[in-house]
């Protein structure tokens, strides 16, 4: 079936027809003066098309002309530069030309700059792939020395080129330069002439427009050059789009009435159904917004309150009889929504003030404070924080405790009711505080007034908090790893009541603080261990002893305890040993290997070894330490460790120090001059690598001051060692006549004002010499039959010193250590007696160094008995050996502690 034919105006060829209608409409004006400025827009073309071909075609020709100067300017001028002829000349005319060229054609412009030689060959090329190529153009008039320009068509336009020829000194042809240039290069004389043809066209089009205004004046006037259906048109479109803008828009003339206003304006004004035309004061608006409705002035975001709505207002004056408009926008919802984006604001604010500011040290209560002192009073007006007992000695918490101290609390003012800082909180079950700590959720109480549970824990104190003005209270647990540490309270008297929103940041802090807490409680516990260690590795209460006074000060680090320590140890012969030393580093690690070293001198000076010897023997022990350590996959090694040793006798006054990688001693004489003696260095512990070690010995006159310490005492990190040196001269200088103790008081006054970052151990001996009349020395005949004279020597000297009672005891003694230098010994043989205070010593020296060992003799020995016998009448007894031999000892105890009826051990089985 055929389909069914339409309408002749529905085919193609009609829609065809009704497009070419629609273009001659559009070219074909229905105003009169729409036609007459058609026909001048025309006519005004036409002539400016005929200038500017005029223009274009004398401006190629010039064009040509200019690209030719140009070009044979930079001809000339490359070829007549100085050094042109003598690089043609040279043996590598391209390495010396072709920087030159390339030069020359950016800083001119043209296109190319290629030196040839006399035959053909190029020199220099902008393609370095051309350059030793043949040109097959002549240049024979070149050569001949007047320029040569061809003008042809290349691949950018028609382009002209010049070549002139290099000639030497001789006249003699030595090169050729060729310099091209494209004429679209060249400036366009149209390009300075085309602005001023345009705006004679301009000029001609504004005549022809003002005619054409002449022409149809009157009737634009009636119609505005437009027909009734654009104008209905027109109107309907603004009409719709000024009453559905969001915004309200007011129209007013000059004398402030009303000329229009859309329905938004309408709405946010509440104007009456006939607002047009009446003044703006009188349509019952507020009189700072008529006033400046009126006014005409022009305004910008202006807020005023229209009932419960605030509107900005905008005012922008208009037309040349002084007419304004205005535009309205509800600002209400936005302000609201700022007021939430600043609580926003303010509470991340607030959490990122929290991360960096509490927390910064690892101290629980300045934690605590921390976290007050942020919270208040952005946050709160008043802010508490409890923690549970346990954790404040550094202790893990067991489990829920409502019993607390409040350990900081801050506030805007200082007179607030609440509990003070150190008070013992313990919390009712029911008490809102107590459910948060039970349950691990914070607790926000909005009205403190009606909360019966929070009263009933201290009625009277509760009211006063009340009374004062304090309202609302947030109640946040401290947790940290699941436990309970503590509790926080936020209160608020100023501020608006808490509410749901406040329970986020206010966690937050918490949690914040809690972590912090908890890292400063386990630093407090193994700080606390490691000070115990310390504590206990360090002699409590020096020896008394006769040879010295002595005065010691031991002050922790500030980051921790360390290895600093220090001993007064008693020797044999009234001798004393004095040791300071430093382990380097601080915790746990360091106070334990100080405590291995103290106790490993201790041993060595039981063996009674020389300072040199002994010091050898720490570095050995370091080494093999650090070697086990190595060997069990440990880092921690001991490497640093320094020692000073001295060895003070107050018979001779004889002083043997050794020290490795250790400070060498101060020296204060008795009449208040203070030294530096030169003490030989050796390495520190576990680094000396088996070398010798080095002694000083002094001889120290009594009444003077050995002043040992460790580095921390005169080296810190913005302090020089030689500046602490200093400074400890001019301390001990200004202590003549102190007392050891004080002294060791007056030098920390001087070098500590702050407390050190390193641990100081300082060690003070004020020097003693024993009378020369406490002391009784004989030479002994290699002669059994001598040992009746020396023991009747003895004793006379014995009773000299009032000491007959332990004359017998003393026979004895030195009977068998004298019987056995003699029988075992070598010469020379020497016997010395030394009343020390409570105590009498009795030294046999010989020159043998074999050591007598102490046995239990059966019932068939005749002999083996006198070392024991030695023994039980000593208190102690020993050997040590010199460079000559060896000394045996023995000492007694006088008075109270001596020994009494003998006879019972004289009985005994042996």
């Amino acid at each position: 079936m055929p389909p069914k034919a339409g309408p002749p105006e529905s085919g193609p060829e009609a829609r065809h027809h009704s497009a070419g209608r629609r273009v001659l409409s559009l070219l074909k004006p229905r105003s009169v003066a729409g036609q007459v400025f058609l026909l001048q827009l025309v006519v005004v073309l036409v002539l400016i098309a005929t200038a500017v071909v005029a223009l274009v075609i004398q401006d190629r020709n010039r064009a040509i002309q200019e690209a030719g100067d140009r070009s044979l300017v930079a001809a000339e001028a490359f070829a007549n530069a100085s050094g042109t002829a003598e690089a043609m000349t040279s043996d590598d005319p391209t390495a010396a030309l072709q920087p030159r060229a390339e030069a020359v054609r950016k800083e001119t412009g043209v296109d190319y700059v290629v030196a040839l030689s006399p035959y053909g060959f190029r020199w220099t090329h902008p393609d370095p792939d051309q350059i030793g190529k043949h040109v097959s153009t002549s240049y024979g008039e070149a050569l001949e020395g007047e320029p040569h320009q061809t003008t042809f068509d290349s691949s950018l336009g028609k382009a002209v080129d010049s070549t002139v020829a290099v000639f030497d000194e001789n006249g003699t042809a030595v090169g050729l330069v060729t310099v091209g240039v494209t004429v679209d290069k060249v400036t366009s004389v149209v390009q300075e002439q085309l602005p001023v043809v345009f705006a004679a066209g301009g000029v001609a089009l504004l005549l022809a427009a003002g005619g054409s205004a002449l022409v149809s004046g009157r009737l634009r006037r009636q119609t505005r050059g437009l027909d009734p259906v654009e104008m209905t048109r027109m109107y309907e479109h603004h009409d719709a789009v000024l009453h559905a803008v969001r915004e309200g828009v007011i129209i007013l003339d000059g004398d402030g009435r009303l000329l229009l206003v859309n329905d938004e304006a309408r709405r946010l004004l509440a104007l009456p159904p006939k607002a047009e035309g009446r003044p703006v004061t009188d349509l019952g608006l507020s009189p700072a917004l008529a006033g400046l409705l009126g006014s005409g002035r022009a305004a910008t975001d202006k807020v005023f309150l229209a009932g419960d709505i605030l509107l900005a207002v905008n005012v922008r004056p208009v037309g040349p009889k002084g007419g304004s408009v205005a535009t309205l926008r509800d600002t209400t919802e936005l302000r609201a929504l700022a007021g939430r984006a600043d609580v926003a604001g303010g509470r991340l604010q607030l959490l990122y003030e929290a991360s960096t500011r509490i927390g910064t040290t690892l101290d629980m209560k300045r934690t605590a404070e921390e976290l007050t002192e942020v919270a208040v009073p952005r946050f709160a007006d008043f802010a508490t924080v409890e923690l549970v007992e346990p954790v404040l000695l550094g202790d893990e918490p067991t489990g829920p405790r409502l019993d607390m101290r409040r350990i900081a609390a801050a506030g805007i003012r200082e007179d607030a009711p609440l509990y003070p800082v150190g008070t013992h909180m313990r919390y009712a079950p029911d008490n809102p505080v107590a459910i948060g700590m039970t349950t691990g959720r914070p607790v926000l109480v909005a009205h403190l007034d009606t909360a019966d549970r929070w009263r009933a824990q201290n009625p009277e104190r509760a009211q006063k908090v009340i009374t004062y003005g304090i309202h609302s209270m947030i109640s946040v647990p401290l947790q940290a790893r699941g436990q309970l540490l503590g509790v926080v309270e936020f209160w608020r008297s100023e501020q608006d009541p808490f509410e749901s929103d406040d329970l986020s940041p206010a966690e937050e802090l918490a949690a914040r603080t809690a972590v912090c807490i908890d890292n400063a409680r386990r630093y407090t516990r193994e700080h606390t261990t490691a000070v115990t260690l310390q504590r206990s590795l360090l002699p409590g209460a020096l020896p008394e002893v006769s040879a010295l006074e002595v005065g010691h000060r031991y002050l922790p680090a500030q980051a921790g305890v360390g290895g600093d320590w220090y001993d007064v140890i008693p020797l044999p012969g009234a001798r004393v040993a004095l040791v300071v030393g430093d382990v380097v580093g601080h915790g746990l690690h360091a106070a334990a290997t100080m405590g291995r070293l103290r106790t490993a001198v201790h041993n060595f000076a039981a063996l009674d070894l020389p300072p040199d010897e002994l010091v050898a023997h720490l570095d050995e022990l370091i080494t093999q330490i650090d070697q086990d350590a190595a060997a069990q996959g440990k880092t921690d090694t001991v490497t640093g460790a320094t020692c000073l040793y001295a060895v003070y006798d107050p018979v001779s006054g004889r002083c043997v120090l050794a020290r490795a990688g250790h400070p060498g001693p101060a020296l204060v004489s008795p009449d208040g001059s203070v030294t530096f003696p030169d003490i030989p260095v050796a390495p520190p512990l576990g680094a000396g690598g088996g070398l010798p070690v080095e002694t000083a010995d002094l001889r120290l006159a009594a009444n003077s001051r050995l002043v040992l310490y460790t580095d921390g005492l005169v080296e810190t990190r913005d302090r020089d060692i030689d500046i602490g040196l200093g400074m400890l001269r001019e301390a001990l200088a200004h202590t003549d006549g102190a007392s050891p103790d004080d002294t060791c008081r007056a030098v920390l006054d001087a070098m500590l004002r702050t407390r050190s970052n390193d641990d100081v151990a300082l060690l003070v001996a004020r020097t003693r010499l024993l009378d020369p009349e406490q002391v009784a020395e004989w030479e002994v005949p290699d002669d059994p039959a001598a040992v009746p004279r020396v023991r009747a020597e003895a004793t006379r000297r014995l009773a000299a010193w009032g000491l007959g009672e332990a004359a017998f005891t003393t026979e004895l003694i030195l009977s068998e250590l004298v019987t056995n230098a003699i029988r075992y010994g070598k010469s020379p043989i020497r016997l010395r007696l030394l009343h020390d205070r409570d105590s009498l010593i009795c030294e046999v020296a010989d020159g043998s160094s074999t050591s007598p060992h102490l046995r239990r003799a059966t019932f068939t020995d005749e002999g083996g008995r006198g070392l024991f016998l030695v023994a039980q009448l000593s208190r102690r007894w020993g050997t040590r050996y010199t460079d000559r031999g060896k000394i045996i000892w023995a000492e007694q105890v006088l008075g109270a502690g001596a020994a009494g009826d003998l006879s019972g051990l004289l009985m005994a089985e042996l």
